[in-house]
Order: structure tokens, then C-alpha cells, then sequence
């Protein structure tokens, strides 16, 4: 079988943790931030799991890692 070709986006976004969750940084955190109060962008800080639904394709987007 050949190699398979990771996705570029996906690999800057999605890790793998031990137990095989996607773990995944929160969006609306990149800009307009002077709105957003300091709990939201303190909130924002913290990583996230993929839904169930989607963890099947991030897998298969980084397959390598």
C-alpha cells in the first residue's frame, strides 16, 4: 500500500494524545480581541477534544501522527 499524504492544515491544528483523543485549540482567538472580555480570552487559552463525529476524519488527515 502507499504512502499516504498527511493534510497540511491538519497537522498545524490537531494532535494525538496517548489514549488517541484529537486534541485541538479553541477558535476566535487569533484577532479582535480588545472586545472580548478576559474571562472569554482566558477561556479561549485552554485545548479541546474534536467531537466524536469529526475524530475519524482528523485521524485519517494525520495518519503519522
Amino acid at each position: 500500500m502507499p504512502k499516504l499524504k498527511t493534510h497540511s492544515g491538519a497537522k498545524k491544528r490537531f494532535n494525538l494524545t496517548k489514549s488517541g483523543k484529537v486534541k485541538r485549540a479553541r477558535a476566535y482567538k487569533s484577532h479582535i480581541l480588545t472586545k472580548k472580555d478576559t474571562k472569554r480570552t482566558r477561556r479561549l487559552r485552554t485545548t479541546a477534544y474534536a467531537d466524536e463525529t469529526n475524530v475519524a476524519t482528523v485521524k485519517k488527515m494525520i495518519p503519522y501522527k
